[in-house]
């Protein structure tokens, strides 16, 4: 044996005793007979299926079972002699514990072991017995709140039934000899389809089947359809699968079905191309589509169906290249990478997407290339043949996109794929039509529907599923049975927040969820008056300045805040060297906050300004765009706005809610991606300072490519708690943790590796600093809706959005985790998206009640809306951060600002 000498050493002591003739037995006091003196002797590998544990424990299980035979036990260390064993006996220790009576089996040496590869009897029988053995199921977690009242309303789920007799019954598949074709496996499994069935699933290894066969180990010979040589098939049943454990076979299950009925997928989505909406004004249509995903719910396992949407364009690449070669006829080809290089196309001929990588200007639809079976053909002609399609510009140039694909023996590999431009039809909006109101207007008419539109196209994706024969065979087949209707349960509304403003003023928050009209004549709660402060413009931005400046002594002292006249500084250009120039020259420790107003929206020109104010120069910074100044009509509650946030970037505050939560700090956290190094990203860090939660710290840490984020999460928490100290002069005793940009497939690594790390980070500022914690993620991009019932009676049901406050914990929640649903904004046009919130960790204990009630209330104070937004303001503050920081800054913002909303 092999390795440290441990449980070798241990075996080989025990074989040395066994070998030594007229051993006494302690207990006994008699000598063994020669006869029964037996050997351990090491079960060769060929029998035993794989592992160190289970050689260890057929040992210990004839330890148990077997004759015994006298054994000496030598001490493991007597007084005044070194051990005769090597220290770190671990298993071994144990072994020689669990014979210190003196006692050893008898073991017969195996016999050989056959040369066939069937599977021995024994192994059959063992697969046999772990089918037949209960499988120990976790009861779910079931963590329901009751205060507020309760109403009707209906989710988008649809409940999955398996019929009497069918399941999933998964089965192990074995081939003598041994085949490595998976083509010739699947062959040789369909000649005995009339035994199998039609339905079924095999990877080459396990065979799923919606029945059990009458056998507990099925064999048939079939004949090799090569060299016609005889081939034995042993299926050996393993076990009766949970339903819950069929969750991927299910949605491979429902995207067959999305097939029959004629969708086209793109992406994970699957959409209609015959029932498109054109906009022809902006060349665009919308193709309505489906999201679907089977999961395990506390009530079972339940099929989430949605509506989406997805935005073409009627534009091909070729139009667009042709486009630029009209508009800039000598950059043509430097204009064209810049324009289409990272963008997603579309080809109609099999609905199929491709990320444009590169374009190769030295081939065309002439060019050649082999096929599969080794045929040179060109694209023209392969194009016509296959897909009946005439190419009429043959001098145009090729997209290429780099597809990585998994080929069997070769692991994954990197493939080119040539695009004909003709052919590829561009997806997606570009920047232009995003700020363009009228497109963005045109497009909302089709993806922003009610929630009874919703609901109606809800139905008729059930109804053409029932209508469906083959969808309705697949289904069958599996022994499935979808529910006619969506989930109707019972959800709760959290009673309306009352806001706190200055001078103790209290309003209570309307059915809207808006507070707009009552901050406009309250006073901010806490005011910094505008004694020095400086505005910088362009030429042509002067009567901005000079407006801007005097609406802001007009409606600060209205809010509370006093504005003395600002210093206007007048640019000779617009250039970006310009303003940067003006603020270093006038930035000083006595100014204030600076305003810069922009004549025009440019990117590089704010990331500039935005680096110098936050990370070079540290001071409070006002961009305006100077659009946003030019309707007089609009002017005041524009300036009002600004004054705000304004305030905000001073130190001050606007309005609060009741907390009575005592020494709680609460933080958010959320991650964004740097467009400046590829693979990095950034994550702003959020925590409260006070227990009204209206003043916060913050900080960011950045990721490089391989490195764990936690590990500058964990730097940021203790400075956190160092930051509150030195406000409070006492740590916190509970911490609440907001975490954003979690999936649900990172929701047990966050549990069993992120926790143990903040947890950690309390011993670095005490050790006996032990305060309790709770780590909330919250989950924004859910396909979850849910909706009101209007009405009790079936037949005549009307839906809308549910109200602010809408909590749903049961029923559609999940079966292993502590979750729940909370629709904490309105609306105005569309359908509203709840909110996932999973409690991952909580020492605190904290009632339901309490977290889903602190998780509203911190709706409520995010200072950049008079209103409730989806996630709470920690996690929404640490999201403006990152990105801040991602998309402009690229590098720590200072710390004299750490401790303000300078990134509003």
């Amino acid at each position: 044996m092999a390795g440290r000498g441990g449980r070798g050493a241990i075996l080989e002591a025990l074989l040395a005793h066994q070998r030594t003739p007229g051993v006494q037995n302690d207990s006994q006091g008699d000598e063994s007979p020669p006869e029964s003196s037996a050997m351990i002797v090491a079960e060769p590998p060929s029998a035993v299926s794989s592992g160190r544990g289970r050689g260890r424990a057929n040992i210990l299980a004839s330890l148990r079972s077997q004759n015994k035979v006298p054994l000496p036990v030598p001490p493991l260390q007597e007084a005044g002699k070194e051990e005769e064993f090597p220290r770190h006996l671990g298993r071994g220790r144990a072994l020689l514990n669990f014979v210190g009576s003196g006692s050893v089996p008898a073991v017969k040496p195996p016999s050989p072991v056959p040369s066939t590869k069937a599977p021995p009897k024994s192994v059959e029988r063992a697969a046999v017995k772990m089918a037949k053995m209960s499988l120990q199921e976790k009861p779910p977690v079931h963590k329901t709140g009751s205060s507020g009242k309760q109403i009707p309303v209906t989710v988008n789920y649809i409940r999955l039934r398996v019929e009497p007799g069918k399941g999933v019954y998964e089965y192990e598949v074995r081939f003598e000899p041994e085949l490595d074709s998976r083509g010739i496996q699947n062959k040789l499994l369909n000649e005995h389809r009339k035994e199998l069935g039609e339905t079924k699933t095999f990877d080459g290894v396990t065979l799923y089947l919606p029945v059990q066969l009458q056998q507990e180990v099925t064999r048939y010979v079939s004949s090799h359809p090569v060299d016609a040589s005889p081939v034995t098939i042993s299926i050996i049943f393993k076990r009766k699968r949970q339903m819950r454990e069929c969750i991927h076979l299910y949605n491979v299950l429902f995207r067959k079905i999305m097939i029959v009925l004629d969708m086209a997928r793109i992406g994970r989505q699957h959409f209609n191309p015959r029932n498109a909406h054109p906009i022809p004004q902006h060349k665009l249509e919308v193709w309505p589509g489906y999201v679907t995903a089977v999961d395990e719910y506390e009530d079972g396992i339940q099929l989430c169906c949605d509506c989406s949407h997805r935005v073409l364009r009627t534009q091909t690449v070729h139009e667009l290249m042709e486009e630029i070669l009209c508009q800039n006829p000598n950059n043509y080809q430097h204009v064209v990478h810049k324009t289409i290089i990272g963008a997603s196309v579309l080809t109609r001929y099999n609905n199929r997407t491709y990320r444009i990588d590169d374009i190769d200007w030295n081939k065309s639809p002439n060019s050649t290339f082999a096929t599969h079976t080794g045929e040179t053909i060109s694209f023209k002609s392969y194009y016509k043949k296959h897909y009946d399609i005439d190419i009429h510009d043959l001098e145009q140039p090729l997209l290429l996109n780099r597809m990585k694909s998994k080929i069997r023996g070769q692991g994954e590999v990197e493939q080119m794929v040539c695009l004909v431009p003709e052919l590829c039809y561009l997806t997606g909006l570009t920047d232009e039509m995003k700020n363009d109101f009228r497109v963005m207007k045109n497009i909302a008419m089709y993806t922003r529907i009610t929630p009874n539109q919703r609901q109606a196209a809800l139905k008729k994706f059930i109804s053409n599923i029932e209508e469906n024969k083959k969808a309705q065979d697949l289904l069958a087949g599996w022994g499935l049975k979808m529910d006619s209707s969506t989930l109707d349960l019972m959800a709760r509304v959290l009673d309306p927040e009352v806001v706190i403003f200055g001078n103790n003023t209290v309003q209570k928050v309307t059915l809207h969820a808006d507070w707009g009209g009552a901050m406009s004549h309250n006073k901010v709660l806490t005011a910094v008056d505008l004694r020095t402060w400086m505005i910088i413009h362009a030429p042509r931005d002067a009567r901005f300045a000079n407006e801007f400046a005097g609406m802001m002594q007009k409606v600060g002292p209205q809010m509370g805040i006093s504005v003395s006249d600002a210093r206007i500084a007048r640019l000779h250009d617009d250039r970006t060297d310009s303003y940067l120039r003006m603020l270093r020259e006038n930035i000083n420790p006595v100014l204030q906050v600076v305003v810069i107003i922009f004549p025009t929206c440019r990117d590089d020109r704010y990331a500039a300004v935005k680096k110098l104010c936050c990370a070079e120069m540290p001071i409070a910074s006002q961009v305006i765009n100077s659009r946003t100044l030019s309707k007089p009509d609009r002017l005041r509650s524009v300036v009002q706005k600004i004054a705000l946030q304004m305030n905000c970037k001073l130190g001050g505050t606007l309005w609060a809610v009741k907390i009575p939560m005592n020494n709680c700090m609460v933080c958010g956290i959320d991650a964004y991606h740097d467009s400046s190094k590829r693979g990095a990203s950034v994550a702003g860090f959020v925590a409260s300072l006070n227990q009204t939660l209206t003043r916060w710290f913050s900080k960011v840490c950045f990721q490089g490519p391989g490195q764990e984020l936690v590990d500058g999460l964990k730097t940021c928490l203790i400075s956190s708690l160092k930051f509150y100290y030195d406000v409070n002069h006492k740590f916190p005793d509970r911490i609440v943790i907001y975490r954003d940009g979690v999936g649900d497939g990172q929701l047990q690594v966050s549990a069993d590796y992120e926790v143990p790390q903040f947890v950690d980070c309390f011993q670095h500022i005490a050790p006996d600093y032990h305060p309790k914690l709770t780590v909330v993620i919250c989950q924004k991009r859910i396909n979850t809706r849910i909706f009101s019932a209007l009405n009790a009676e079936v037949s005549q049901k009307g839906y809308e959005n549910a109200p602010p406050g809408t909590i749903v914990d049961h029923t559609v929640t999940r079966r292993n985790w502590y979750d729940f649903f909370l629709v904490s904004q309105r609306v105005q046009q569309g359908t509203v998206t709840p909110t996932h919130y999973v409690v991952i960790y909580d020492s605190c204990n904290m009632k339901t009640d309490h977290v889903q009630w602190l998780t509203y209330k911190l709706c409520h104070l995010y200072y950049n809306w008079p209103g409730t937004i989806r996630v709470p303001a920690p996690c929404q503050y640490a999201h403006k951060l990152a990105q801040l920081v991602g998309q402009s800054i690229h590098s720590a913002p200072s710390e004299r600002l750490s401790d303000r909303l300078y990134f509003l």
